[in-house]
């Protein structure tokens, strides 16, 4: 059983291009998961998910699942993600830069986004899956922990205690997550957990599409994480022309 799990697309389609291009090039796979954060933040937002439809049409809805993470609930119910309040003066300007940025990324991504791909958006935000493998055991996905698309609980860094706390109403033995854009293997309180980074905001590798192969033979599980380069310049190029508003928030978290 070959499953192929990715995530945190964030509107790159140069980057989802790469990644599926890679996918495919893996040979035949039984499942794809996509993770969540499909949309918002990047450049071609409607393009990504416009892909993303047509790829689970082409594969049907059994093998491809979806679900969405905060920043597709963001574009759908118009929420953002809290930034920490300006204790001093000093503070204030860069508070007041990230809040307006961050509205005007998001306000535009809106922009872009026809009434069919909001709807869709809506029905997949808080979403979970599961899955068992003969001989393995139940495999679950979520995008950032079991019940909260937000929180940061499963980093590579993250105490053990923590989190297992995470975990701690789910049952399987495998948890696949997305969020953090740090690709991650670990053994936490009985879980292997995998996250297999970011498509198009890695923080990790900026600049590679990542994503995860898991292959499972006779009950052992086999996993690979992978990242592939794309054109990040010609990317950026493109959002240029098609009116995104700061390109030089989004240049310096794509690493260039």
């Amino acid at each position: 059983m070959r499953l192929a799990a990715f995530g945190d697309i964030h509107g790159n389609l140069p980057a989802l291009e790469a990644a599926l291009d890679d996918i495919e090039g893996a040979g035949a796979v039984d499942l794809v998961w996509c993770l969540g954060d499909l949309a918002a933040l990047g450049g071609q937002p409607q393009e990504c998910i416009g892909r993303l439809l047509s790829l689970r049409e082409e594969l049907g809805e059994e093998k491809f699942k979806i679900i969405g993470g905060n920043t597709d609930r963001y574009l759908v119910t118009g929420e953002r993600l809290p930034f920490s309040r300006p204790q001093e003066e000093a503070d204030f300007a860069a508070y007041r830069s990230q809040v307006l940025s961050a509205n005007a990324i998001y306000a535009w991504n809106l922009t872009q986004l026809n009434w069919e791909v909001y709807q869709f958006l809506s029905k997949i935000i808080g979403r979970e899956l599961r899955h068992s493998v003969e001989g393995y055991g139940t495999v679950i996905a979520f995008h950032a922990t079991p019940g909260d698309d937000e929180a940061m609980s499963l980093r590579p860094d993250s105490a053990e205690e923590e989190a297992a706390d995470a975990l701690l109403d789910r049952q399987g033995r495998l948890a696949l997550c997305g969020h953090t854009h740090l690709a991650m293997d670990r053994e936490v309180a009985g879980w292997r957990v995998i996250n297999p980074g970011s498509v198009g905001l890695s923080f990790g590798n900026p600049g590679l599409a990542e994503w995860a192969l898991l292959e499972w033979s006779e009950g052992a599980l086999e996993v690979q994480l992978r990242a592939v380069p794309y054109d990040v310049e010609a990317a950026l190029r493109q959002w240029e022309a098609l009116g995104y508003p700061r390109l030089d928030w989004i240049r310096e978290r794509l690493g260039v």
